[in-house]
C-alpha cells in the first residue's frame, strides 16, 4: 500500500513511460507554443504553481525525453492551442510568428501572451506584440514575462523582487495575466495599453539605464584630475628640468586622483538638494517643477554616492599598496642615510605626528561612515528602515562623511597650501581643487540650517505658498481654504 511519503506531490499516479502523462484535474490548462529554454523554464514554473501545461512543438519527436517536467504534456503546436483553456504563451522568436498563422481559429478568443524581446534599441517599427496582434486579430494579445529570465522562472521570486511588466488593449485579458504572475510569485506591473509594448521589449536590452550619467560624470572627473596630476607632476617637470617621473603614473598618480574624485563626487550627491532648496525658497512654492537637468541629477544621487564609495575604497587599497613597493623601502633607506650623515639623533616632530594621526583618523572615520551609507543603499537593508531612519542615515550621516572627508584632506594639506613650493609652474595642489565644491556644499548647508531659512523651507514643503503665487483677487480672511491648508504631499 502506498504511503503518504511515496505519494506524488501533485495528483495523478505514475504511468508507463511510453504513454503520455495523464491530464490533471487540479488547475486550468495553459498552452506554450515553443520548446526552447524559456518554454522549458516557464513550464517548470507553471507546473510548480499547480497549472496543467501543454507544450506545443513543431516536431515533438525531436524534443529529448526528460527535458520538460513530467507533469507537462508535449504535443504539436495545434494540439497545444486546442488544449489551452484561455491562456497561450507564444515562446518563439518573432521571425517565426508567421508560421502560426494556420492556428488562427484555434487561438481565436484566447489570451496570447507575447514573451519576446526587441532585436535592438530605438527601433522605429512596430513592436513584436503589435505585429502579433495584427496576425491574430481574433486573439487578445498581452505583452508580458519578457523581462524575466529563464533562470528566474525556475527559481521563482525567492532571490529578490522580480517584476513582470504587462500591457494589453484588453483589460480582462491583462487582468488574467497579472493574476497569473502573482500566483507564480512575481510582482506584476500594469503599464497600460499595447502601445507600451515597445518599451517593455527594449527593457531587457538596457544596460544600467540609471547609471549612465553618474558613471560618465565620475569618469570625466577622473580624467580631469588624472590629467592635472600628470601635467603638474610628470610632464612639466620633464619638459622643464628633464626630471623623469613617469614611473608614478600607474600607482602614485592614480592614488592622488582617486581621493579627489571621491570627495567631489560625494559633494555632488548633496549639491542638487541644496539647489532644490534654494529654488523653493526663491520661488516661494514647491509646486513649480525643477529644471530637467536638476531632476535627473536628483535621481542619480544614489549612483553618485556608490561611485564615491568605490573611489574611496580604491584609494584605501592603493594607499596600503604604496608601502609595499620596493621604491618605498629604498626611499626610507635613503632618508635614514641622510639622517645619519646629518647626525640627527631624533627626527620625530610632534607637529608632524599630530597631523598624520589626525589625517588618518578622520580618513578612517569618513570611510567608515561612507561604508554605512553604501550598505543602507542596498534595497534589502534600506527596506528595513522607516523614512526617518533612512533620512537620518542618508542625509545626516552623509554630511558627517563629507565633513570628515574634508577634514581628512585639510589635515593632509595642513600648511602646504601656504608654501610657495606647493605651486610649481603656478599650479595649485590637486587637493585644493578638490576642496572647492565640498566646502561650498558644506557652507551652503550651514546657511540653510539657520532657523529663519529652515522654518520657511519647512512651510513651503508642507504646501505653503508666498503671496505672489495666489490669485490677485484673493484676500486674507478668517476662513482657511482647506485645500491650501492641507497642501499636497
Amino acid at each position: 500500500m502506498e504511503t503518504d511519503m511515496n505519494a506524488p506531490l501533485l495528483a495523478g499516479g505514475a504511468s508507463d513511460a511510453s504513454e503520455p502523462p495523464p491530464r490533471l484535474p487540479e488547475g486550468p490548462v495553459i498552452g506554450i507554443i515553443g520548446s526552447g529554454d524559456f518554454s522549458r523554464s516557464l513550464a517548470i514554473r507553471l507546473v510548480a504553481g499547480g497549472f496543467r501545461v501543454v507544450v506545443g512543438s513543431r516536431d515533438p519527436s525531436r524534443v529529448p525525453r526528460g527535458l520538460f517536467p513530467d507533469r507537462a504534456e508535449l504535443r504539436s503546436q495545434r494540439e497545444a492551442a486546442d488544449s489551452a483553456e484561455r491562456v497561450v504563451f507564444a515562446a518563439l522568436y518573432p521571425e517565426h510568428y508567421h508560421t502560426l498563422v494556420g492556428l488562427r481559429e484555434q487561438l481565436a478568443g484566447k489570451v496570447l501572451v507575447d514573451v519576446s524581446n526587441a532585436a535592438g534599441l530605438n527601433r522605429r517599427e512596430q513592436s513584436n506584440a503589435e505585429r502579433l496582434a495584427e496576425l491574430f486579430p481574433k486573439s487578445r494579445v498581452v505583452k508580458g514575462f519578457n523581462v524575466v529570465s529563464a533562470w528566474a522562472l525556475q527559481t521563482g521570486a525567492h532571490d529578490g523582487s522580480r517584476q513582470v511588466l504587462v500591457c494589453s488593449d484588453c483589460s480582462d485579458s491583462k487582468a488574467a495575466v497579472l493574476q497569473l504572475a502573482r500566483r507564480l510569485g512575481f510582482s506584476p506591473v500594469d503599464l497600460g495599453g499595447l502601445c507600451a509594448s515597445g518599451d517593455i521589449e527594449e527593457a531587457p536590452l538596457l544596460l544600467f539605464p540609471s547609471w549612465g550619467g553618474p558613471m560618465l560624470a565620475t569618469f570625466l572627473l577622473f580624467l580631469f584630475f588624472y590629467g592635472y596630476n600628470f601635467l603638474r607632476q610628470v610632464l612639466l617637470p620633464y619638459l622643464d628640468r628633464g626630471q623623469n617621473n613617469f614611473q608614478q603614473l600607474p600607482l602614485v598618480t592614480v592614488n592622488q586622483t582617486l581621493p579627489a574624485v571621491a570627495l567631489v563626487t560625494l559633494a555632488a550627491v548633496y549639491l542638487p538638494g541644496l539647489l532644490a532648496a534654494v529654488l523653493q525658497l526663491t520661488r516661494g512654492t514647491k509646486y513649480k517643477r525643477f529644471p530637467d537637468w536638476l531632476d535627473r541629477w536628483l535621481c542619480g544621487r544614489k549612483q553618485l554616492g556608490l561611485l564615491s564609495f568605490l573611489c574611496a575604497a580604491l584609494h584605501a587599497v592603493y594607499s596600503m599598496c604604496l608601502t609595499l613597493r620596493r621604491t618605498a623601502g629604498q626611499a626610507a633607506q635613503n632618508a635614514a642615510d641622510r639622517q645619519v650623515k646629518a647626525a640627527v639623533g631624533n627626527s620625530l616632530v610632534e607637529q608632524q605626528v599630530w597631523r598624520s594621526d589626525l589625517y588618518l583618523s578622520s580618513g578612517i572615520l569618513g570611510f567608515g561612515v561612507l561604508t554605512l551609507l553604501a550598505v543602507t543603499s542596498l534595497p534589502s537593508v534600506g527596506n528595513t528602515l522607516n523614512w526617518r531612519e533612512f533620512t537620518f542615515v542618508q542625509s545626516g550621516l552623509g554630511y558627517a562623511a563629507l565633513t570628515l572627508s574634508i577634514m581628512h584632506t585639510l589635515f593632509f594639506g595642513w600648511d602646504f597650501a601656504f608654501s610657495p613650493a606647493a605651486y610649481p609652474f603656478y599650479l595649485p595642489p590637486v587637493y585644493l581643487l578638490a576642496l572647492v565644491l565640498p566646502c561650498a556644499v558644506l557652507v551652503g548647508r550651514t546657511f540653510l540650517a539657520l532657523p529663519c531659512l529652515t522654518s520657511r523651507l519647512t512651510k513651503i514643503r508642507r504646501g505653503w505658498e508666498s503671496a505672489r503665487h495666489r490669485p490677485p483677487n484673493t484676500q486674507e480672511t478668517t476662513e482657511v481654504d482647506p485645500l491650501r491648508a492641507c497642501g499636497d504631499i
